[in-house]
């Protein structure tokens, strides 16, 4: 897809096109899962969407790769997938799944407190409210219709901590794969490979687990292929609109994908969220932003974030 040529504005409306996309992923997956099970579910979704990514983006000749970057890359970004698909998997109910991803959408304003400890990028002030601000919306959505209550979140915590746990695991992984991905990836783009990685994982995790044989329903199937296609068609779509679009754009679009996310979960699970909801939701985002916006190079914090993935 990246050999066609596409004009700024095309990329540009194509890099939103890849935030929908994004967006709409934490719901499918869930709806794999309960499909197909966690693992099974998971296994089959990176399998396809790695036959999708491999016709998309294509392999790039490993041997051009920094060493660093394709071990620990790897390592990096197979357990962030396996994080964020099994956090959704084994999520109890529908609000809680998306509440989980909510807790998943703490990587970009952790991402750029990563740089700053390690004095990757330098920031001013505006960092501490800002990530001060994505906790307490964080704290809000778990508190559910309650306000800020420490009660009520230590109580959802303790009902599924597995899943909690593996969604803020994810988060803190998935920062640290963007700060190795910016320093050390030199332009490389290992997306196919590590998919490709993923799947093999899940795949043998539900070959030495005990998890049901997969059962295909027309229900499933058509979840199965959605998700896939998101991811595969995200992952072509964002590289478009980075590498001849707006990133300002879409960098600021990707930043609203907590709120995008949740309105499609909603939609896609058929569950009603709540005001409390909402709001924990766009202090998330509006926390990320201003966590982008105390850095002093932005365009560069941006782009070495969001270039690799969204979800």
């Amino acid at each position: 897809m990246d050999r066609l040529t596409f004009s700024a504005r095309q990329a540009t409306l194509i890099g939103l096109l890849a935030v929908i996309f994004f967006s709409s992923v934490a719901g499918l997956i869930r709806s794999v899962a309960e499909g197909l099970g966690p693992v099974g579910g998971a296994a089959m979704l990176y399998s396809l969407a790695s036959v999708l990514l491999f016709f998309t983006v294509g392999i790039p000749k490993l041997g051009s790769f920094p060493r660093i970057y394709l071990y620990f890359g790897s390592l990096l970004f197979v357990s962030y997938e396996i994080c964020l698909s099994l956090s959704l998997g084994f999520a109890l109910n529908h609000s809680q799944s998306i509440e989980v991803g909510m807790v998943n959408y703490l990587w970009p304003s952790m991402t750029i407190l990563m740089a700053v400890i390690f004095k990757q990028q330098k920031a001013n002030l505006l960092l501490i409210p800002g990530m001060v601000l994505s906790f307490v919306g964080l704290c809000w959505v778990l508190s559910g219709n309650r306000g800020l209550s420490l009660v009520s979140i230590a109580a959802n915590v303790q009902s599924n901590p597995l899943s909690y746990g593996l969604a803020f695991a994810g988060a803190i992984i998935w920062s640290l794969y963007c700060i190795l991905t910016s320093k050390k990836a030199n332009g490389s783009n290992g997306i196919t490979l590590f998919f490709m990685l993923t799947a093999a994982t899940l795949w043998i995790k539900y070959a030495t687990g005990s998890a049901a044989t997969l059962h295909f329903t027309p229900h499933a199937a058509i979840s199965l292929v959605l998700a896939a296609v998101a991811l595969g068609c995200g992952y072509a779509a964002w590289n478009i609109g980075i590498l001849h679009g707006n990133v300002t754009v879409l960098a600021t679009a990707s930043y609203f994908i907590p709120i995008f996310s949740s309105a499609l979960a909603a939609f896609i699970l058929s569950t009603p969220l709540g005001i409390s909801f909402w709001q924990g939701a766009a202090m998330v985002s509006l926390g990320s932003l201003i966590c982008w916006r105390s850095t002093r190079t932005k365009v560069r914090t941006v782009t070495s974030v969001n270039q690799q993935h969204l979800d």
